[in-house]
């Protein structure tokens, strides 16, 4: 009779399951524009950031991304960020320089 439960997933890998194929609904805000993406889970955010950029004629060398204060990483995915759907990423102008040399 186990050879029955063998294709049942637990109740943990039945949480997770879904999270594979599961899109989310990410904010982007600048605190002048807000752009909506649906984004899978496993797919990188390089993908959503590079978007954004375009959209908003900005180089990615010139801003960065942030999640819950935290910096992201082109390489990053929601899954790893363990976002949720209506999160925000909240863009800022890299900052350039620092103090004056004498």
């Amino acid at each position: 009779m186990s050879a029955e439960n063998d294709g049942v997933p637990s109740p943990d890998q039945q949480q997770e399951a879904p999270a594979g194929s599961e899109h989310l609904n990410i904010k982007v805000t600048d605190n002048n524009n807000e752009v909506f993406f649906k984004i899978k889970r496993g797919t990188k955010l390089e993908k959503l950031m590079n978007a954004w950029c375009e959209r908003q004629g900005k180089s990615l060398t010139s801003v960065r991304f942030l999640f819950d204060g935290s910096r992201v990483q082109p390489t990053d995915t929601p899954d790893a960020l363990e976002m949720a759907d209506g999160d925000t990423l909240e863009v800022h102008q890299e900052q350039v320089g620092g103090a004056a040399a004498l």
